[in-house]
């Protein structure tokens, strides 16, 4: 079986330079804990989803208020999801990493904002094009003589 047909996700995910995220458990009856996690780094995102480390493991289905701070953006992006997975961090900076799906985008109760989505996307046709940039001019530096 291929790399691709492992693949279940929709979305692309990128890469934000020094973007990170606090996030805060929910509790039984929606009471939200005090923020345990804050600042940690983000190691991509998607419009789907978010992959961060961690110092503090989060378990399965732990649903979650995420603040993702962007480098030059004021205001951070506040969004729910669930985790659905989680495993030990390779290089032992962070002891984990996490995966975040968010919650449906809309207008009802527990939905993300329908412009974070916009955002997202504004974000994802920025930082895409900036790697793609990076790429076709390290493919350019390679052929010239």
């Amino acid at each position: 079986m291929s790399q691709e047909d492992l693949e279940k996700r929709e979305c692309v995910r990128f890469r934000i330079p020094g973007a990170t995220i606090s996030f805060r458990k929910e509790k039984a009856l929606g009471k939200k804990e005090e923020p345990s996690g804050e600042f940690c780094p983000i190691l991509d995102i998607s419009r789907g989803g978010v992959r961060f480390l961690s110092q503090e493991l989060i378990k399965f289905n732990t649903k979650l208020e995420l603040e993702i701070h962007v480098p030059g953006e004021k205001i951070p992006l506040i969004l729910k999801g669930v985790v659905r997975w989680y495993c030990p961090n390779p290089t032992k900076s962070y002891k984990y990493q996490i995966g975040v799906q968010f919650n449906p985008y809309g207008e009802k109760k527990d939905q993300n904002y329908p412009g974070n989505l916009v955002k997202i996307i504004a974000l994802e046709q920025k930082f895409l094009d900036e790697s793609t940039k990076v790429k076709d001019e390290s493919d350019k530096s390679e052929f010239s003589i």
